[in-house]
């Protein structure tokens, strides 16, 4: 009798276990798989078959630490030491509601939220000012002061870019706070599903296929691009299209790699345009299991080479540590990297300004905390 209580008890706090995750995984953040009329459109794709979107360049899958769960443990179990900043960041609070709407600038929030002001029209790229990048609050915290920015302090929207649905690039609560400023949103087939959950009406959602472009008015123009990638907010994976962005007017250029492993897709799109005036690349958060679907820094400067670009800006650092380097590797690497290489290396503190339109502008070594 005793063993047949024991069992009980035990089935019992297992079926606990199974409601209660059931009930967390539903929660309206998690969002929501396509289906539909938009899972038809997605069928149509080039990129989608088999039920997922596939890189255009394969992925070959790295066994590191045992592969899987032996990745994840050793994830989790990795040396602290260097993995965050020692004291809090040197950051610059600019109020983007006062700056001159004819001004071209981009001012960096951290990891990979940007704002940019282009052609007289406001862009917010991948945002997330909540203070992690997870589900859960105690998981991926963001660096001590680095953490500025909310949704009061945006301006009106034009367009919202998201480059795929990832915690650190797609975050619930900013998206949600945003929804009252933002014009219209750009992102990859099926991100919008996560959208309409939210709320976000369809007719306010362009979603787009890579080699898309989406003409706006006084001849600018968003481009939608290829990225080597993986999209997936919680175990489905590639259900929704990972992007890479141009924005593009008749005076100037900018390109956003998302998310994005080294590819010929970069020398690709560096001979259609002929170069960008500003290159934003995926820099940080590397490792030999990654190394398909994140560039390290080497490969990042080989990139903004591929690319044309005449500066170059580190992405996917400065905020949240996702891999085993130390904090500032991903900057000191960088501008190494990019020396003696045709293109200016530019490393704005969060909140910088960068004027797209001075070519002489320089910036500190602020990652040597006192630089």
């Amino acid at each position: 009798m005793k063993i047949l209580h024991n069992i009980m008890i035990f089935l019992s706090l297992l079926l606990v276990l199974v409601v209660s995750s059931c009930l967390y995984l539903n929660q309206t953040r998690f969002g929501r798989l396509p289906k539909g009329e938009r899972l038809d459109r997605i069928s149509k794709s080039p990129n989608y078959r088999d039920g997922t979107f596939h890189n255009r360049e394969p992925i070959v899958r790295i066994v590191e630490g045992g592969g899987g769960f032996g990745l994840w443990l050793k994830f989790l179990l990795r040396d602290g030491d260097g993995l965050t900043p020692p004291t809090p960041l040197p950051v610059v609070k600019t109020d983007l509601k006062a700056l001159d709407p004819n001004a071209d600038v981009v001012v960096w929030f951290g990891h990979s939220s940007y704002f940019v002001q282009l052609g007289g029209r406001t862009f917010l790229i991948d945002p997330v000012f909540s203070d992690h990048a997870s589900p859960v609050s105690f998981s991926t915290r963001a660096f001590d002061g680095t953490t500025i920015y909310s949704a009061e302090d945006m301006p009106d929207i034009d367009y919202l870019l998201i480059s795929h649905d990832h915690w650190d690039h797609l975050d619930y609560d900013t998206v949600k706070a945003l929804a009252p400023r933002i014009g219209h949103v750009v992102t990859g087939l099926g991100v919008g599903e996560h959208l309409a959950r939210w709320d976000f009406p369809d007719d306010k959602v362009i979603e787009a296929d890579w080699d898309t472009q989406v003409q706006l008015e006084d001849g600018l123009t968003i481009h939608v691009l290829t990225a080597r990638h993986f999209s997936g907010r919680l175990f489905d994976r590639n259900r929704t299209l990972w992007v890479a962005f141009a924005l593009e007017t008749p005076s100037r250029r900018i390109y956003y790699s998302g998310d994005s492993g080294y590819g010929s897709h970069f020398k690709e799109i560096g001979e259609r345009f002929g170069g960008f005036d500003l290159a934003i690349l995926d820099s940080g958060q590397y490792n030999e299991a990654w190394r398909h679907v994140h560039m390290n820094p080497e490969q990042a400067a080989r990139a903004a080479e591929d690319l044309k670009a005449r500066a170059a800006l580190p992405s996917h650092v400065g905020r949240f540590n996702i891999s085993y380097h130390s904090w500032d590797d991903p900057f000191r690497r960088f501008v190494t990297a990019g020396e003696g290489r045709p293109y200016r290396v530019v490393t704005p503190k969060i909140g910088e300004i960068v004027e797209l339109g001075d070519q002489s502008q320089t910036f500190s070594s602020w990652w040597e905390l006192g630089g």
